[in-house]
């Protein structure tokens, strides 16, 4: 398995930031999305991924993000990336995603962003 890691560090109430670091490709990218769903699961349906360390991303880590907003829409939550590289923020634009998916600059830019009016909107 390629270089990947995903690390909750910040978790308040229904709220979790996790950083991810490595390669997001088809080795890893179903271990991302088990994890993401994992604090999903544990109650914290908006989840902040902040992307900075992220090295590489094909099409199968690009999926695992779409299969986990779908989830955490499920649940009535978000998903927020932080700190998205510029090839991954590309596909992102490209494919129409960047409406569903907001960025911002920095994790704590999306710390900041997340009020309670945000619980309750929709993507």
């Amino acid at each position: 398995m390629t270089d990947f890691r995903l690390t909750a560090q910040h978790t308040d109430g229904d709220l979790a930031l996790a950083h991810v670091a490595g390669e997001l490709d088809i080795d890893t990218a179903p271990h991302l999305r088990t994890q993401a769903l994992a604090l999903i699961e544990q109650g914290h349906r908006h989840l902040i991924l902040d992307l900075q360390a992220v090295t590489f991303c094909d099409s199968s880590g690009f999926n695992a993000l779409v299969g986990i907003f779908r989830c955490a829409k499920a649940a009535d939550g978000t998903l927020v990336l932080a700190a998205v590289p510029d090839r991954l923020q590309r596909m992102l634009n490209l494919t129409g995603l960047s409406a569903l998916l907001p960025a911002h600059p920095t994790a704590a830019h999306a710390l900041i962003a997340h009020t309670p009016s945000q619980n309750t909107a929709t993507a």
